[in-house]
């Protein structure tokens, strides 16, 4: 189906900025994106806000007030950048399309780079860290562990050192608008549609302003969990594997009690081994059914069909929908 609306010419490109209590960054973002868009043609920014409590809409809409090309949806309670994201998508008119955070770690002069790789053929183009400036040991272990287990598991490959910073061309911008999924795990759904794909690199800086609201450590690691359990049934098979794997122990375990017992050995006994054991498996069993439950959850959640985000407001926005047929 068309997106392009009745009206109103296509823009060449719209960028996707999901927000959240970032009062702060928006004008000095905004100063370092307008003169990059006003060199590509005509363009649109489109903020993805959670409710904040701070001015991040007051902000926003006197921005909109001085430059008619920036647009607001107000969600009507805090969704989650995943959700911001795919709602952004889901709206932006552009023949091609931007999702980049409003912090700055991602730099907006290296959209003009990644938009210029698509006319070379490419219909996704990314950006791949060098350096991370700003972020934790830990955190970057996460993201690279995150990485390696994913792209072990599932038959997609995510490019490591990536982030959601990503330009897309009008053709891959609907199909992901046609994917369902709840999770809204960008860097899945864009690897899972296809397409040719390709990178550009850069030195990550630090934020601008303040700290992160939307990924911190847990939400780092809920998103990475999303993405293995969205793209991969490994953790339903790694938990029937480590079952065989202790029902396999537990029968050589009882041939040695038995032939002791038969060879008149003296074999150890008593309440710590039997603690030991018991604990051991209770643990295996809890682990195996929350693994169970997670996949069920997701389950449950898919089937309810509830909307990923419900928009609250709209500004410079002409068509609002809430999810797809």
């Amino acid at each position: 189906m068309d997106r392009a609306h009745a009206g109103r010419r296509r823009p060449v490109i719209s960028v996707v900025v999901p927000v959240y209590r970032e009062e702060a960054s928006i004008r000095p973002f905004l100063e370092r994106v307008e003169p990059v868009l006003d060199r590509l043609g005509d363009y649109e920014i489109l903020f993805c806000l959670d409710p904040s409590p701070d001015r991040t809409e007051d902000v926003i809409r006197k921005e909109i007030h001085r430059n008619p090309r920036i647009g607001l949806l107000l969600f009507s309670r805090r969704f989650g950048q995943p959700a911001a994201m795919m709602a952004g998508i889901r709206h932006c008119r552009g023949e091609t399309g931007v999702v980049i955070d409003v912090d700055l770690q991602d730099p907006p002069e290296l959209i003009s780079e990644m938009h210029a790789k698509l006319k070379e053929g490419y219909d996704v183009v990314y950006a791949t860290r060098r350096s991370r400036k700003g972020e934790t040991l830990p955190k970057r272990f996460v993201s690279w562990l995150g990485y390696k287990l994913i792209n072990a598991v599932t038959d997609m490959h995510i490019p490591p050192n990536t982030g959601d910073f990503r330009v897309m061309n009008r053709r891959v911008l609907d199909e992901v608008a046609r994917l369902k999924e709840g999770h809204g795990f960008l860097r899945g759904l864009v690897a899972f549609v296809g397409f040719r794909q390709a990178f550009v690199e850069y030195d990550r800086a630090a934020r601008h302003e303040g700290e992160g609201h939307y990924n911190r450590y847990l939400g780092s690691l809920k998103i990475g969990f999303n993405g293995l359990v969205g793209f991969s049934n490994f953790l339903l098979s790694a938990t029937l594997a480590a079952g065989l794997v202790i029902c396999l122990a537990a029968f050589v375990g009882a041939v040695v009690i038995a032939a002791t017992f038969f060879l008149g050995t003296e074999y150890p006994t008593g309440i710590p081994t039997i603690i030991v054991l018991v604990l051991f498996m209770g643990g295996v069993q809890l682990v195996s059914i929350g693994i169970l439950g997670e996949y069920v959850g997701r389950i449950y959640d898919e089937v309810k069909h509830r909307p990923q985000y419900i928009v609250r407001d709209a500004v410079n926005v002409e068509s609002v929908r809430d999810v797809e047929a």
